[in-house]
């Protein structure tokens, strides 16, 4: 398994290592014990999949009071997978950094607690997984405007399929700041 940074300290793209013959492939999506050598768990207790048609997109979504550290990856098709830091105390407070993933690579994103998180698909339609460190609870649920100009990330598509609750977000900075991960 390869463990890369990304620009956003805590953000890392995760390259599991595939083994593959005339049959197809195998590869290791989760271990804890290889995984928390780099820092990356500490436990998951929920897992998610969601299946998207292209352009999609969802996000940006986080948790407050009990923010979820995220294990992301495709099971199929490709998305564009962004991160962004969404603590105040923070000095890359705002910063997002994005990783394409693909069912073919098998690549994964660990997205610590304390960041947003949302994605586009890239591909015709995509199966998106997610191991998450804390169970989702919709009183704490949040989402940030995926088309903030203060945070300015550059979406590969036009969007489609947006939900009501992605359409109304507030920007970062009309956030309560008691709103967001200390």
């Amino acid at each position: 398994m390869k463990v890369t940074a990304t620009a956003l300290p805590g953000v890392l793209e995760v390259q599991p290592q595939k083994f593959g013959d005339e049959r197809g492939w195998f590869a290791e999506t989760w271990r804890a014990e290889r995984y928390a050598e780099h820092g990356i768990g500490p436990s998951f207790v929920q897992a998610n999949c969601s299946v998207s048609m292209r352009g999609v997109l969802r996000g940006l979504h986080y948790q407050w009071p009990e923010p979820q550290g995220k294990l992301v990856w495709v099971s199929s098709g490709r998305v564009f997978d962004v991160a962004i830091d969404i603590r105040p105390t923070s000095d890359r407070f705002g910063d997002w950094v994005a990783v394409e993933l693909d069912a073919e690579r098998q690549n994964q994103l660990w997205i610590p607690e304390g960041f947003a998180h949302g994605f586009q698909v890239l591909s015709e339609s995509a199966t998106f997984q997610y191991l998450c460190t804390r169970p989702y609870r919709g009183e704490f649920d949040a989402s940030i405007a995926w088309n903030d100009p203060d945070i300015g990330i550059d979406w590969p598509l036009p969007p489609t399929g947006l939900s009501g609750k992605d359409q109304n977000a507030p920007g970062l900075s009309g956030v309560d700041r008691e709103r967001l991960p200390q």
